[in-house]
């Protein structure tokens, strides 16, 4: 079988195209160019997706490729990064949300513009990437399925994908845990075997590519009591504890922001939880076809553990009631809704 496969120049990406070529298939590698100099002095960083230093990482990518035999192409696709997730970043951070790029660039770029570009270019049976996730087939579909290696497990990142996106993609590292990926790069001797991953898609302070101005605003209780005063309420997250630059009797934390009024709303911790949230802009999969109503498991931040909640729509949102109240809830990030390890859909947090 002819596979393409997306490499970025971490472990993950080229040892998935090696175990492709060592198990016979016909492997070629693409890569996006996603980076251009239109917003000066970005951070330059080795752990970032998104940055000044991509030329050179695609170089290596690309030397890597020669040498291993593996036809390898480079996609120029930095004007359509910088509308399809630059852009959604700027103006979701600028409404008073936090977004999750990450989730945008799968679904919209890497799983999207890119393979549709590539097909113009070369021909190829499926995609490959070295996501830690699955995909199980079964008679009425494929479903995404959390990897092995469930502390670096990615479907969270990955639930927007869609039915003819997964039907044509793979995922050799579902099976692995990171320990042994990295045991087995070693073993090829590959140099890529002990390279730190990406830790974010941009390194830098987020206002860099906000390009905004400070704006002063108004630090305060929820009863509007001035505690203090920032520069700008989009430099504030939900749930934000450190680098708020008040002083209280007790630890506050972030708990709503004021876009309205640039004010950024502050309380102790119990003012932190929530017993639901909505979720809107819904992509279901298989499993959620037809359900109206049903209980699952939740996944509400990138990083955060599977919460039981009972799942309602309501009209083309779907209302999340939590078993127990959650802390710091955040609008604009992704909340993700779990079978066990299958992945019945998701949605952006309203």
């Amino acid at each position: 079988m002819k596979v393409a496969v997306g490499l970025s120049g971490g472990v993950d990406s080229t040892l998935t195209a090696l175990l492709l070529k060592e198990q016979g298939h016909d492997v070629l590698g693409i890569s996006m160019a996603l980076y251009n100099d239109e917003i000066p002095n970005l951070k330059l960083a080795n752990d970032a997706c998104y940055g000044p230093k991509e030329k050179e990482d695609l170089a290596e990518i690309h030397t890597w490729c020669e040498k291993q035999g593996i036809p390898h192409f480079i996609l120029d696709l930095s004007e359509e990064y910088k509308k399809t997730v630059l852009k959604y970043f700027k103006e979701t951070y600028l409404a008073g949300q936090t977004p999750n790029p990450c989730v945008m660039c799968n679904s919209g770029m890497k799983f999207g513009l890119m393979l549709e570009k590539a097909k113009t270019m070369c021909d190829f049976d499926a995609f490959a990437t070295g996501h830690y996730a699955r995909i199980t087939h079964t008679d009425n579909g494929a479903v995404l399925t959390r990897g092995k290696d469930l502390k670096k497990d990615q479907s969270y990142f990955l639930y927007r994908l869609s039915q003819d996106q997964l039907s044509q993609t793979l995922f050799p590292l579902g099976e692995y845990t990171k320990e042994e990926v990295r045991a087995m790069a070693r073993n090829r001797g590959l140099i890529q075997a002990d390279k730190a991953d990406s830790q974010d898609f941009y390194a830098g302070d987020y206002t860099d590519l906000l390009q905004t101005q400070p704006k002063r605003g108004e630090i305060v209780l929820a009863s509007g009591k001035v505690l203090g005063y920032h520069q700008g309420f989009w430099n504030y997250t939900i749930g934000q504890r450190k680098g708020l630059g008040i002083a209280y009797p007790e630890p506050l934390f972030v708990i709503a922001l004021d876009v309205k009024h640039n004010r950024v709303i502050v309380g102790p911790k119990n003012e932190t939880f929530a017993t639901s949230c909505r979720m809107t802009n819904v992509v279901p999969g298989i499993l959620m076809t037809n359900k109206k109503e049903f209980d699952c498991l939740v996944k509400y931040r990138s990083a955060g553990q599977l919460v039981k909640a009972h799942v309602a729509q309501q009209g083309a949102d779907y209302l999340i009631t939590f078993n127990d109240p959650q802390p710091s809830i955040t609008p604009g990030q992704s909340a993700v809704l779990y079978d066990g390890d299958f992945v019945i859909g998701g949605g952006i947090i309203k």
